[in-house]
């Protein structure tokens, strides 16, 4: 939201919310107020911050096929930057494997339309989104925690752009030890 829009909706001055914005940056050192909306560090009493880091970057989806521009780049976008093991191509084809579930990418000559979102499963909401983003990915948010369910398990997701600019995502479980 803009600062007006937040001034107005929360019934406040323009020059107060604009002083706790610039407050907020400087504190959290970020530049800009795109960089404030993209911070992200694991509240202190979540299960997140109790959770080991972990090292797995495999991606594990449901049954998937997905419509590209280019097929070629895609490949390397997939294989490369997002980690998922390359099966094959041929031709306007590519195939993965996301933790035993085949990716299925095909070429389209027309635009690609809006898609289902794919969610991957990370073992780690924060080691995922850390070296997806060190990695060129274009987060849309930060993880955000989604639902906690009644015996503490909490569930999060961040959601990120595709080379077509649709959304996917990470998503990950943590609970805190008993």
């Amino acid at each position: 939201m803009t600062t007006r829009e937040i001034a107005k909706r929360r019934g406040v001055s323009f020059d107060a919310v604009k002083y706790h914005v610039d407050n907020a940056m400087a504190k959290l050192g970020v530049s800009n107020r795109q960089a404030l909306r993209r911070w992200f560090r694991v509240p202190k009493h979540s299960a997140l911050s109790v959770q080991a880091p972990t090292q797995n970057e495999t991606l594990a989806v449901g049954q998937i096929s997905r419509s590209v521009r280019d097929i070629q780049l895609s490949e390397v976008w997939y294989r490369d930057v997002l980690k998922i093991p390359h099966l094959f191509t041929a031709g306007k084809f590519a195939f993965f494997d996301c933790a035993g579930m085949r990716l299925y990418l095909f070429q389209t000559d027309a635009e690609p339309a809006p898609e289902s979102i794919i969610y991957f499963h990370v073992a780690g909401i924060q080691d995922g989104y850390d070296a997806l983003r060190q990695r060129g990915v274009e987060f849309i948010n930060p993880p955000h925690l989604i639902h906690r369910h009644a015996d503490g398990t909490e569930e999060w997701m961040a959601f990120f752009k595709d080379l077509e600019g649709r959304p996917l995502a990470i998503m990950s479980k943590a609970k805190l030890p008993a």
